[in-house]
Parts: structure tokens; C-alpha cells; sequence
């Protein structure tokens, strides 16, 4: 409880100093001010202009995250598996994943055109990348013991799979999942910036046209709330999938300090 006060303290001092410099010291053209971004959200919340586009965003998003996490984690586990195939694509992909995705967005609107399925292509791909790294890198940390034991035991590569790898990888799995939380959001909206005419990242670009600061300011306001709702999304997933992480960090919580 005590941490969630410092941070309302600190938001509000944020706040206040903003709103003080704002038209004073820095002309309200570059920064508007609190009070007029609050009197635009609440426009554009009002007359359902946040909500129609917000709902536009977090399908692109999710649809997005759900396929390349997907492919991510299943890409990630064969080649953890198969050494001799992950030397043989390690230069292709270091390559592919070397590339700014943004300079790819103009080749998917040739592939895809401008609607939705562009849009989510676009942002699976950029979560791909960073789940398969993190599932990759987690099954190549998965214990040898552990493995041996198994084999021994008289198991084959499915049930290593099914009771000892995926199991011993879901940590890594989650931590790329919330890692390309944020990335799954950049993707949908720089592609509805590049090609869209609904979304937070359209809002954003069209205030932006208009040279309204206040309405930027107020869309990349939908985009944090848009952010932080889908980060908590991943972490109850997470603790569904994982019960016994809940089990750790409430006993760690509980566990008194050395002195």
C-alpha cells in the first residue's frame, strides 16, 4: 500500500510542475498542459472517438501477440532442441532480426494491403522475434541432469517435451510475453500511422497533422492505459499457467529480513 502512495505522490508532483512550466516557461504549442490533455481525453472518451479506436488498437495488438507468441515459443523449442538446425539458421536469423522492422513495414503493405491484416502481420513479427529468443534461450537453460534422469526413466522426446521442457521454459516464455507487450502496441500502432485511418496510432497521427499537442498528448494517454491493461493481462496469465511463482513471491514476501 505504501509503495502505490509514493507513486500517487510522484505522479501528482509531476503533474503540477508540468502544469506550472506549461504556457510560463515552455509555450503550451510543445507541451500543452495537464488540464487541457485532461479536457481532450475526456472529449474524445465521451463521444466514443477513445473507445472505437482503443478497440480497433487491442484487436491489432492481441491478434498480433497471440500469432507471434504462438510461432515465437513453437519456433523457439524446436530449434532449442535441435542444435545442428539452430547453427544452421543462426546467420538468417540473426540477419532477419538485425533489420529494422520498421523498414519492413512498406514491403507488408505490398504483401498485404492496408487493413487489418496487415496490421497484425506486421506486429506478429516483431513479437515473434523476441519470444523466440527468450523460449530459445530458455530451453537451451533447461537442467542436462534433468534431462538425463528422464531418459533414463526410459522417456522419449515428447514426454521430454511435455513434463520437463515446456515446463522448465514457461518462466522464459512468460518473460519474452511481457518483454513484447509493449512491442506488440508499437507495431499496431506505427502500422496504423503508416497505413490506417482508425486506432490510437491514426488519433495520434491526425492530431498530430492538425498540430494539436493536447489531442497527441491525450491519444498516447489510451496508448499507456491501453499498455498497462494488457501487461496485467500477460502477468494473470502468467500466474494462471504458474500458480506455484504466486506461491514463491508471497512466501519470499513473507520471509523476514537478516539483519
Amino acid at each position: 500500500m505504501k509503495i502505490w502512495i509514493y507513486r500517487a505522490i510522484l505522479l501528482a508532483a509531476i503533474l503540477v510542475v508540468w502544469q506550472l512550466l506549461a504556457g510560463r516557461v515552455i509555450s503550451l504549442f510543445f507541451i500543452s498542459s495537464p488540464l487541457l490533455i485532461a479536457a481532450k481525453f475526456w472529449s474524445i472518451l465521451v463521444d466514443g472517438t477513445l473507445a472505437t479506436n482503443m478497440a480497433v488498437t487491442t484487436g491489432e495488438a492481441v491478434l498480433g501477440f497471440v500469432l507471434g507468441g504462438a510461432a515465437g515459443a513453437a519456433i523457439g523449442l524446436v530449434l532449442g532442441r535441435s542444435r545442428q538446425l539452430a547453427e544452421i539458421l543462426d546467420p538468417f536469423i540473426v540477419a532477419f532480426y538485425s533489420l529494422p522492422k520498421v523498414a519492413l513495414a512498406p514491403m507488408f503493405i505490398l504483401w498485404f494491403g492496408i487493413g487489418l491484416q496487415m496490421r497484425v502481420m506486421f506486429t506478429a513479427i516483431i513479437v515473434l522475434f523476441l519470444v523466440f529468443l527468450s523460449t530459445y534461450t530458455g530451453v537451451r537453460n533447461v537442467s542436462r541432469e534433468l534431462v538425463t534422469v528422464f531418459r533414463l526413466m526410459g522417456a522419449n522426446e515428447r514426454h521430454l517435451m511435455r513434463m520437463v521442457i515446456i515446463p522448465s521454459a514457461f518462466t522464459w516464455i512468460f518473460a519474452g510475453l511481457r518483454l513484447s507487450v509493449p512491442y506488440a502496441l508499437i507495431g499496431a500502432i506505427v502500422a496504423e500511422i503508416l497505413a490506417g485511418n482508425t486506432g490510437l496510432g491514426y488519433l495520434v497521427e491526425h492530431a498530430a497533422a492538425e498540430f494539436d499537442t493536447a489531442g497527441v498528448f491525450a491519444a498516447l494517454a489510451g496508448v499507456m492505459i491501453l499498455a498497462l491493461a494488457l501487461n496485467l493481462a500477460v502477468r494473470l496469465l502468467e500466474r494462471w499457467f504458474m500458480p506455484w511463482r504466486t506461491v514463491e513471491e508471497t512466501c519470499a514476501g513473507s520471509r523476514p529480513h537478516s539483519r
